[in-house]
């Protein structure tokens, strides 16, 4: 109880406001300070290499892009929170500690769901896979963006400003699940303790989210709580060696390359569809899809009956 009145106190709009800019500030300087924990790693292993350092600077180069496109559209963003928070909102809940969780577990809820929203289609998948593009796995790839991740979130977090959430409130717990999403970008921590593993979201669990392997593919999709994947049966426990990237794999360190080939091959495949509907399946239908398509016809081309 005492916990849920310091959060009332500290939850007006200004001061959401100050812990949703501070978290992102600072945030930030922790990040690269695990960062170069993990290089030093890398160092004594032996896994250093030119490319690591390419696809991590790469990574940081699409974070860069994003900050450009949040700063272009934050305030049609932050002002469409608050018109509709204003108009067409079912109430207005007060700002206790008690909302505070509230808020904190249904934009958990929100992420699970956009997030497996971005892995079951291919508009969505154009700008998702550039974060699952890279051979590694480090807190450097938690900033390796898309050029539409900025877009998608909005629509899966209008809902609980729509429920009376003050936007600011909102637009801080996203903050804080995406905080809480970057740490999990590391091979340095194993395994937690079991009650930990079974009900948070760990970099075990996030691993198998990021694996090429057959088996993990689609899994995982939580942000802070893992039972979200448990409940609507997502979750693969991380058993054998997971191998990351895509297929087929980017192979670049070029930015631009990097940033655009999700998009640049959707494009080609829709330019070579052989009908509206089958292009219009590539829009909205999931990459695994697409994949046993393209293998369809690759067949039916080299053995045409």
């Amino acid at each position: 109880m005492e916990i849920l009145t310091m959060l009332s106190e500290l939850t007006t709009p200004d001061s959401l406001y100050y812990w949703e800019t501070w978290i992102d500030d600072n945030f930030f300087l922790l990040a690269m300070f695990v960062f170069a924990i993990e290089l030093i790693r890398y160092v004594f292993k032996r896994r250093i290499s030119w490319q690591l350092i390419g696809d991590s600077a790469t990574n940081f180069v699409t974070l860069g892009f994003l900050f450009v496109m949040v700063f272009i559209v934050g305030l049609a963003y932050v002002g469409a929170f608050l018109f509709a928070y204003d108009n067409w909102s079912l109430t207005h809940l007060p700002l206790t500690g008690w909302t505070v969780v509230g808020c904190l577990i249904l934009a958990d809820l929100a992420y699970y769901w956009e997030h497996r929203f971005l892995h079951s289609n291919g508009f969505a998948w154009g700008t998702h896979s550039v974060h699952h593009s890279s051979p590694f796995f480090n807190i450097s790839v938690a900033y390796r963006f898309g050029p539409l991740d900025w877009f998608f979130p909005f629509f899966f977090h209008l809902p609980l400003v729509l429920l009376g959430f003050h936007p600011f409130l909102v637009l801080m717990c996203e903050t804080i699940v995406q905080v809480f999403q970057t740490l999990l970008h590391t091979e340095t921590v194993k395994r937690f303790p079991r009650p930990i593993e079974a009900v948070f979201n760990t970099p075990s669990h996030h691993r198998v989210h990021h694996a090429a392997n057959k088996r993990y593919l689609d899994k995982n999709y939580a942000g802070i709580l893992i039972i979200w994947d448990r409940m609507f049966g997502t979750f693969a426990r991380e058993e054998e060696k997971v191998k990351y990237g895509i297929y087929p794999a980017v192979n670049s360190v070029n930015p631009i390359k990097v940033l655009f080939h999700g998009y640049w091959k959707l494009t080609q495949q829709i330019w070579h569809a052989p009908s509206w509907a089958y292009r219009f399946q590539l829009l909205t239908r999931s990459p695994h899809w697409a994949w046993e398509q393209s293998q369809k016809r690759r067949r039916n081309d080299a053995n045409p009956s």
